[in-house]
């Protein structure tokens, strides 16, 4: 068995990215739906996205995802605005293309984008933004949301691996402190920055 890259990640039991985006889409296209128009300008616990800009960061992230498994290039540039017209509808169809993309032969094999990290890396990052950003959306909506513990316990792991990088990316916060008999969950949210207790202002 070849050594694993620092940065490379591995999903348990040999279980496919895709079938874990799968899991990850079945617990965001909830919330995505329950978002009424009245809610897009409430803030969320990312503080520099109301819910209507993170959608639109969301959507882009799943777009550039599908061309990423295909080993094409990305453009991480300023979000699109994709909230027009049925555009709930349209996010269930680019987070099924998302899946299939991963699903594709050749996808998690090699290396994918600028940086040319281990593809399954990369397919895991998006799987940790559907997951996070889920959460994102619904606690600023007042929606449920419990991500499925297998996503939970792969993402935690893996993303204590990667959080010193991503931090100096700019990408997570700084770790929120946590009780030492916190939920999972609370702990990968926590790991990313976020304040697992975040709730939406009260109105004055």
């Amino acid at each position: 068995m070849s050594e694993k890259n620092d940065t490379e990640i591995s999903t348990p039991n040999g279980i496919k990215i895709s079938a874990l985006l799968k899991l990850a889409a079945d617990g965001a296209l909830p919330v995505v739906r329950g978002i009424g128009d009245e809610r897009l300008g409430a803030p969320t616990p990312c503080a520099e996205y109301d819910v209507h800009a993170l959608l639109d960061h969301l959507f882009q992230v799943v777009v550039n995802f599908q061309a990423l498994a295909a080993k094409r290039d990305a453009d991480f540039g300023a979000a699109p605005e994709h909230l027009a017209g049925e555009w709930r509808e349209r996010f269930a169809a680019e987070t099924a293309r998302l899946v299939d993309a991963w699903d594709a032969p050749g996808a998690e094999e090699g290396t994918s984008g600028a940086m040319g990290l281990p593809a399954r890396t990369v397919g895991s990052m998006v799987l940790g933004d559907l997951t996070v950003h889920a959460w994102d959306l619904a606690r600023a909506t007042g929606q449920p949301y419990e991500p499925d513990a297998s996503l939970v316990g792969l993402l935690t792991a893996e993303f204590g691996a990667l959080a010193p990088t991503a931090r100096k990316m700019g990408v997570f916060g700084e770790p929120v402190p946590v009780a030492p008999d916190a939920a999972p969950f609370d702990v990968l949210l926590a790991l990313t920055g976020r304040d697992p207790g975040w709730a939406p202002p009260r109105p004055a």
